[in-house]
């Protein structure tokens, strides 16, 4: 039971070693970022964006891609995967209006999902690079020619990745703890891990790939749940780099149910599990700097969980006056640095951003013990159903994000 116990320690500190030292390196490279310099030469660039039933927030969607500003060959692909609403009738409007955008249906096919519609998008298009885009995403105007100065000036660079952000923020409570769970591992981990390792990882959207890279690797992983994931890890084994670059911003709606956003999550968590199975059968997953990229999908999808877990074991047992062999440290003490690592993280994303209130302050305190906890639901809720697929030989279906109405610009 003791080297039990102490083992647990002993990585729970790493884990909360790792994580503070990449907080740290995030903060550093976000107070010392300057914006990539213009180029000479802008390459010609295809915007994906894939679509399934997105009629509720579609229009905003092409609003933002039509006011995007590129000075080389830009083009704005809507792959539809699915005729059974009206988002055909609106691009298609769009379409007669802006010469740049496109409307694409694509053809049926197995499996379902993201994968499947990017591979067909490349096949489609010839542009030196391409960006993706969620259907409910908003990007800034400057947003793509950032990725794209970035993408041209570091060397041996795949594409670059930027900001995701919340449009729907002041909804309701979750929304506003998913804004903040961005603000720390959608950008200032992002941040941290490239100051440190030289590493960037692939977003789902707002992220710029070089066309000939990818087709290089044989494209996207259609069985990949977390295609970003997947793919990064990938591009890293092959020798590449992805650049963060903090002030190419899109703005995306997140969950606003917490039906919707288990559902999401399970989806990304489930697609990790795939990817960890995967990096077990290829050596090349965990092959000089992608060992650490490797090792922190699995700190961030398992571990961190798993500690979360015994933590909160650790707190009641300690409340309750359980009798627990010593192993020199408190219990209580690790329960309260993993609760102040995680809160740290938390509040030095809201001071680089800028957007520090009382009420986000509030929010922050009390994340560990409400969102934070949702994590060990999901966990156990992927792991089951990642199991009972293999088990049954059958492939997960893709789940596709929950869309709510907003507001519709003017």
């Amino acid at each position: 039971m003791n080297i039990l116990i102490t083992a647990t320690v002993i990585l729970f500190w790493v884990l909360l070693l790792f994580y503070s030292a990449v907080t740290i390196g995030g903060v550093w490279y976000r107070l010392r970022f300057r914006n990539p310099p213009k180029i000479k030469h802008y390459p010609s660039v295809a915007v994906l964006i894939p679509a399934h039933n997105e009629e509720i927030v579609i229009e905003n969607t092409l609003r933002a891609m039509a006011r995007l500003k590129y000075e080389g060959k830009l083009d704005i692909y809507l792959l539809d995967d699915s005729y059974k609403d009206g988002t055909a009738a609106i691009v298609q409007e769009f379409a007669e209006v802006f010469s740049r955008i496109h409307y694409i249906p694509v053809p049926p096919g197995n499996p379902k999902g993201k994968s499947r519609v990017l591979n067909y998008g490349l096949s489609i298009t010839d542009s030196d690079y391409f960006v993706v885009y969620d259907a409910d995403n908003e990007p800034e105007a400057d947003a793509l020619e950032k990725l794209v100065q970035a993408a041209e000036v570091v060397p041996n660079a795949a594409g670059a990745v930027g900001y995701v952000k919340t449009k729907n923020v002041d909804t309701n409570i979750l929304t506003r703890m998913i804004a903040l769970e961005f603000q720390v591992f959608q950008l200032l981990m992002q941040c941290g891990r490239w100051t440190l390792f030289r590493l960037g990882s692939l977003a789902g959207t707002n992220m710029l790939l070089r066309r000939s890279v990818v087709e290089k690797l044989g494209g996207y992983d259609v069985y990949a749940l977390a295609e970003d994931a997947e793919l990064t890890v990938r591009l890293t084994a092959a020798g590449y780099v992805l650049p963060v670059i903090p002030t190419s911003r899109t703005w995306e709606q997140e969950p606003e149910t917490l039906k919707a956003f288990i559902k999401q999550r399970t989806r990304w968590l489930t697609g990790n599990l795939y990817l960890l199975e995967k990096s077990i059968k290829d050596r090349s997953h965990w092959r000089g700097k992608t060992f650490v990229l490797s090792l922190q999908h699995l700190f961030t999808y398992l571990i961190f969980v798993l500690m979360l877990l015994i933590s909160d074991v650790f707190f009641v047992l300690s409340i309750a006056g359980v009798d627990i062999p010593n192993i020199g440290a408190p219990l209580m003490m690790l329960w309260f640095m993993t609760y102040i690592v995680y809160t740290a993280q938390l509040l030095s994303a809201l001071v680089i951003d800028r957007n520090v209130s009382l009420t986000n302050v509030l929010y922050v305190l009390v994340m560990y013990f409400t969102y934070a906890q949702l994590f060990i639901l999901l966990l156990v809720r992927s792991v089951t159903t990642y199991t009972w697929s293999k088990l049954r030989k059958k492939t997960i279906a893709w789940d596709k994000t929950q869309r709510f109405k907003g507001r519709v610009d003017s």
